[in-house]
């Protein structure tokens, strides 16, 4: 089963991937992990990435797509996978389903997380992270996860643990833009959603649950 998944930052995307990928048994590919391998490895694809990566530019979907595609085509993926992170804008969902055409890969879903920008930005800025184990969900946004008061003050609602924030998770200008470029229905990250719900089926689910709940309509829509 051959995959493509969409879903704003604090939609739990990565949560209800790793749930898909092990219901599936397919592997989770991720652009950025290949940028690495690719890097790493010295391929020519690898060598060209990383003059842009140096010069803090984002790399050309010239030299993305052919990675991803010859990513896909290894033995693991023989039976389907699971693409996170690519496309981000309507141009390259674009070019990579001409270039999936091409090569005879096909598409069986794309599954779509959708959230609220206001709820997306809420989650991302309620996380806190367990000092005692950073695998302790707590955020104060989400009463199923929300952090217990002790003495005054939140601590870890598992262990009781010291809570902190991430610096980039306070960083309202950096996830404003981030979700600009997601919510963009013009030429952004839901203009490929939309353009995909024009090729192949889509499924929506309602991120706004708990996870149990976000999955079962998942799993259940996927069959």
């Amino acid at each position: 089963m051959n995959i493509v998944i969409f879903g704003p930052n604090g939609s739990g995307k990565g949560t209800q991937g790793a749930i898909v990928q092990k219901k599936f048994g397919v592997p989770h590919i991720e652009t950025g992990v290949i940028f690495r391998q690719n890097i790493a490895n010295k391929t020519d694809l690898g060598k060209q990435a990383k003059t842009f990566i140096d010069k803090g530019e984002l790399v050309p979907d010239n030299i993305t797509i052919p990675m991803i595609l010859a990513r896909l085509k290894e033995t693991d993926c023989s039976k389907g996978w699971l693409l996170d992170g690519f496309p981000r804008n309507l141009a390259q969902a674009e070019a990579l389903y001409e270039a999936l055409k091409k090569e005879h890969i096909y598409l069986d879903y794309v599954i779509e997380i959708v959230l609220d920008r206001g709820t997306s930005k809420n989650r991302i800025m309620g996380r806190r992270l367990c000092a005692q184990d950073n695998n302790h969900p707590n955020n104060i946004y989400i009463d199923a996860i929300k952090p217990r008061e002790q003495q005054g003050i939140i601590v870890c609602r598992v262990c009781g643990g010291t809570l902190s924030t991430r610096n980039d998770d306070q960083d309202e200008a950096a996830i404003d833009k981030r979700h600009a470029i997601y919510y963009d229905n013009q030429t952004g990250t839901m203009a490929a959603v939309n353009f995909f719900k024009k090729k192949v089926k889509v499924v929506e689910v309602d991120g706004s649950g708990g996870v149990a709940a976000v999955t079962e309509e998942l799993l259940k829509k996927l069959g």
